[in-house]
């Protein structure tokens, strides 16, 4: 083998990697571990606040030294591998930004009755379209009124600026809507990621879900949806507040500071956020000695800050000329501090004793991010991210002077030095107010202010009569393009509305993390136990491969910041069982050189040659399905892809490379009794073969038309058991302490949901059921949700007497819980539909082009195509009878997760045989096809067997151990990997030998 060297060095390097980023993840268990510790009383009980507490105290502190680095918690949090809220808990959220509130601003609110009956029709229209919305609406709109012209609607005054008029075309008018509805959705999705990262969880992620008018949230540890509801649905609120000088401060902010001082019962263990306190006695501390309290209590205000010159006070800053600083900075006076000090101040400023010498015509506000000063030279006195604090004018009933409904438009532009700025327009309302404003605060500051945090808080030069502003500083471009995105969420409203959610209890993700490791480690120990019994010393070197492509998973995953989730987990279960069939593959080419008399260390060399096509093929094939799973995928699908997608990268590296690095050495200097690949059970086991199966297709083609049948007519009859991703609704996961009848439950909620669509079925164990029901499915507010689960838990509670608790470690015999719960929209199950869909159609034309491109013949791509149809059909017929049989699985997201993995799995079988039949057909070995094509069959049966049986192992342990979620998944994957080998050897092969009439020559 050449280029041993660079497998070596590279594999250091991945090994050294993966360590490092995993390093992470074992530091932040034992923070864990300890903040449980601390939180725990003599009794067992954990205070889950305590425990919160201890983890905020330590959030910006150095907890972790490697290679002379320190990292903070938050550092580690943001380094470790994730875990998705399915294996936490949590909250899982997709919105949808309205367009119909943005084209009717646009509008103006126009009344036109044509123009309101289009917006609704191209509603009831995107319940069964993926076409944009725009689109939508202008179908409609032509449908309604033909010869109508669209300038009718938006040419208004508010839009003159941006080129539209009368006699603008329909086709600009829609170019305006499309970029309105795209900008829209850039503020929206800038809001809720500020909204999202102050939330006060560890690692919230927040993405958009591209081609769609749709933003993903996840926040892990979530346990107040109502909370995140509000948070995300909340309508942004911009203001522009004047920042008050120094000298109208100074007086207040040196009395906090004396009362600080003064104070002998000093909030320091027991301090909440609500400033609720206990009496604990403590020497008098100014702000500045609270903010550098080198305590060891992890209760006690931490921390450090910027040192003061006086008493340190709240405006000590100034003394150390950050007021010189701030005038060239930001254009203005104020205070500053360092990031990991906010919290500390907040929690100051809301002490009811700090709270009384505060003005009521004053109020504090933060920036929304820190500034970059080290471009100023200020490095050494601003080493930290370091955000202002500033004190703005408060008027009667505390509303902002000017408010954002105002701006009429705002864009990014260039002033007269050419550098990044905001241009702002206002209505006449908005004119006239803003001349008194700037007219009266010239040389002041006033901030911009949305959802209570300063995105720019510029200096009026002089009075602007026009409602026509330029806001210029020290902007990047994207810094200009965010705050002109800022201003335009007070001008266009751009509502949104949770079409999807999530949300899984603490404690069932804690079961769901035992469930998972449970499955990999009773699938890893049967695989490992195989291997060494089959393959004897070769065993030995494919488990150590095993591991190691495990390990590599677990790194890879770290590295790339991505989420383990419970399919995910499943995904390296089904690893376990795939990744030993390149191991399998190699040495059953090297047995059959050694069948052949061939010496070691040539059938060694042979084999890994031989079996490097067959390889690169199954697993570019497998590898094209999982890339088609994430692409079209969402959610917890897209956490198994990925997963797949990096175990088949690392198996092939492992199996091919390492394995060989590992068998050659142990080979050198002539001593081949250090490696072995046949044990005495082995030995001659499935070789030389002669089995007939081509003239044996006709009673297979019966069989499995026999059983399609039965399945198509029991899907026609019964209908397959769709999960709320497909057909919309809501969906409850609900703990009891002792059993409840599902029919009974059933029953009782029939009244409550008002006779619409209810399932109650068992979910894992008799005490845990699972209830989806279509009631207000087509209503999507907070307050449908809200609804729903009332008359759930009403309904239960007729029944069973019951009462409902939050906390799913507290059930008894007085109470029952709601572990998870979803929500999936009409219109986006709609969606996921045809997304599926989509996903298996591209999946098997894909496939069919590499096989035609890959054997130059169209048949085997047929046969390929039709193997895998035939797998499809079968898979679906099992789970229409399993639920005759009172197995009825349901058919989601995941369950087409499984599809894709049975199609990738079933022509990676495929391909091994067709691969065989190719270099059989090159060595001209016989000119009766029939004969070729078994001997192919014969020849690879071996490895088809014993590959399908280690992965059938590792997924009946997933479908036994996995728990209920993965019941359904590992269901269709066990029927999947034995239709899927039943069909490589009678279907796809067969249908090759249908179609080929060519004689072999």
């Amino acid at each position: 083998m050449r280029n041993k060297g660079a497998v070596v060095v590279l594999t250091v390097i991945v090994t050294a990697l993966s360590l490092y980023y995993l390093s992470f993840t074992f530091v932040s268990r034992g923070i864990q571990k300890d903040a449980i510790t601390a939180a725990t009383d003599e009794s067992g009980v954990t205070d889950l606040t305590v425990k919160q507490q201890y983890l905020d105290s330590i959030w910006n502190e150095p907890v972790y030294s490697l290679f002379g680095v320190d990292y903070t918690f938050k550092e580690v949090k943001d380094t470790e591998l994730n875990l998705g809220l399915d294996l936490q808990g949590g909250m899982h959220v997709v919105l949808e930004v309205s367009p119909v509130e943005i084209i009717k601003g646009i509008s103006g609110n126009n009344e036109d009755p044509d123009f309101l009956a289009a917006i609704e029709q191209a509603k009831i229209a995107q319940r069964s379209s993926q076409d944009p919305f725009t689109t939508l609406f202008y179908n409609a709109y032509k449908e309604i009124k033909p010869d109508g012209r669209l300038s009718t609607i938006f040419a208004n005054a508010a839009n003159r600026s941006k080129g539209i008029s009368f006699e603008s075309s329909d086709d600009e008018i829609l170019e305006l809507l499309d970029t309105e509805i795209e900008d829209a959705m850039d503020r929206s999705f800038n809001i809720l990621r500020t909204r999202i990262d102050r939330f006060g969880t560890s690692q919230p992620n927040i993405q958009r879900i591209q081609g769609t008018g749709r933003i993903q949230v996840e926040i892990p540890g979530a346990d107040n949806p109502q909370r995140v509801r509000k948070l995300l649905q909340g309508a942004a609120k911009l203001e522009f507040w004047v920042v008050a000088n120094p000298d109208e401060t100074g007086s207040f902010l040196q009395a906090i500071n004396s009362q600080l001082l003064a104070s002998q019962a000093l909030e320091s263990t027991t301090l909440t956020d609500e400033g609720e306190t206990t009496t604990t006695e403590a020497p008098s501390q100014s702000l500045e000695q609270l903010l550098t309290s080198d305590e060891s209590d992890t209760s006690a205000l931490s921390g450090d800050s910027l040192a003061a010159a006086d008493e340190g006070s709240l405006d000590s800053l100034q003394n150390l000329g950050i007021s010189q600083f701030f005038s060239l900075v930001v254009g203005g006076e104020g205070l500053v501090y360092n990031v990991r000090d906010t919290s500390k101040i907040n929690r100051i400023l809301r002490q009811p004793d700090i709270a009384r010498l505060i003005p009521r015509t004053y109020k504090f506000v933060w920036d929304v991010k820190p500034h970059d000063h080290s471009a100023q030279g200020y490095e050494t006195i601003l080493q930290d991210p370091h955000l202002e604090l500033h004190i703005v004018k408060v008027g009667r009933g505390g509303k902002a002077p000017l408010e954002g409904d105002v701006i009429t438009d705002a864009r990014q532009t260039l002033d007269q030095a050419t550098r990044p700025a905001v241009s702002m327009q206002m209505n006449a309302i908005g004119a006239k107010e803003w001349r008194k404003l700037t007219g009266a605060n010239v040389g002041n500051r006033i901030a911009i202010v949305l959802d209570n945090y300063v995105y720019s808080a510029p200096v009026v030069n002089g009075e602007i009569p026009n409602g026509s502003s330029e806001i210029s500083g020290n902007f990047t471009l994207e810094e200009a393009k965010d705050l002109a995105n800022v201003l335009k969420a007070g001008s266009l409203p751009a509502p949104t509305r949770i079409v999807q959610e999530a949300i899984v209890g603490a404690t069932l993700g804690q079961e769901a993390q035992a469930q998972g490791v449970i499955s990999i480690v009773a699938g890893l120990v049967l695989v490992v136990l195989f291997m060494v019994v089959y393959y004897a010393k070769g065993g030995f070197i494919a488990n150590f491969a095993l591991l190691f492509n495990i390990f590599l998973i677990m790194g890879i995953l770290a590295q790339l910041n991505a989420a383990l989730t419970l399919p995910g987990i499943a995904g390296i279960v089904l690893t376990i069982g795939m990744s030993i069939d390149a191991n399998v593959l190699i040495f059953e080419r090297i047995r059959e050189e050694l069948r052949k008399g061939v010496a070691l260390r040539e059938a060694i060399s042979t084999g890994y040659s031989k079996a490097f096509s067959s390889i690169i093929d199954s697993n570019i094939t497998t590898f094209l399905t999982a890339v088609i799973l994430y692409t079209l995928g969402q959610g917890p699908v897209k956490g198994f892809a990925i997963t797949l997608m990096i175990g088949i990268g690392s198996s092939f590296f492992s199996a091919v490379y390492i394995t060989r690095v590992i068998v050659e050495f142990l080979v050198r200097k002539g001593d081949e009794a250090k490696v072995s690949f046949r044990t005495g059970l082995s030995k001659g086991l499935l070789s030389n073969l002669s089995i007939d199966f081509i003239n044996r297709r006709r009673p297979a083609y019966l069989f499995s038309a026999i059983i399609i049948t039965i399945g198509i007519a029991l899907m026609a009859i019964n209908g397959l058991n769709l999960g709320v991703d497909f057909k919309g609704g809501r969906a409850y996961v609900i703990t009891f302490d002792q059993p409840v009848v599902a029919s009974d439950l059933k029953v009782a909620l029939a009244e409550e949901f008002e006779g619409a669509g209810t399932e109650v079925k068992t979910f894992g164990a008799n005490n845990i059921l699972k209830v989806t029901t279509s009631y207000l499915v087509e209503e999507e507010s907070s307050e449908s949700d809200e609804l729903v689960k009332a008359k759930l838990i009403s309904g239960v509670n007729k029944l069973t007497g019951l009462e409902f608790i939050e906390d799913g470690s507290k059930i008894d015999e007085s109470h029952f819980s709601i572990g998870s719960s979803g929500k999936v929209g009409a219109t986006i199950a709609d969606d996921i539909k045809k997304d599926s869909l989509k996903a298996m159609g591209l999946s098997l034309i894909i496939i069919f082009l590499y096989i035609f491109v890959r054997f130059r013949k169209w048949q085997f791509g047929l046969g390929a195509v039709v193997a895998l149809f035939h797998d499809t059909l079968i898979v679906m017929s099992a789970f229409a009878i399993a639920s005759v049989f009172g197995f009825p699985f349901e058919i989601d997201q995941v369950f087409i997760a499984a599809m894709l993995t049975i199609i990738g799995y079933s022509i990676n079988d495929t391909v091994i045989v067709f691969d065989r039949i190719r270099e059989n057909l090159g060595l001209h070995t016989s000119t009766d096809r029939i004969k070729v094509f078994n001997e192919a069959i014969n020849s690879t049966l071996n490895r088809t067997i014993v590959t399908s049986l280690t992965t059938l192992v590792v997924v009946l342990v997933l479908f036994i151990f996995g728990g209920a979620v993965l019941r359904g998944f590992s269901f269709a994957l066990l029927v999947g990997v034995l239709v899927g080998t039943y069909s490589s050897v009678f279907i796809a092969s067969p249908v090759v030998v249908e179609f080929d009439s060519k004689k072999i020559e």
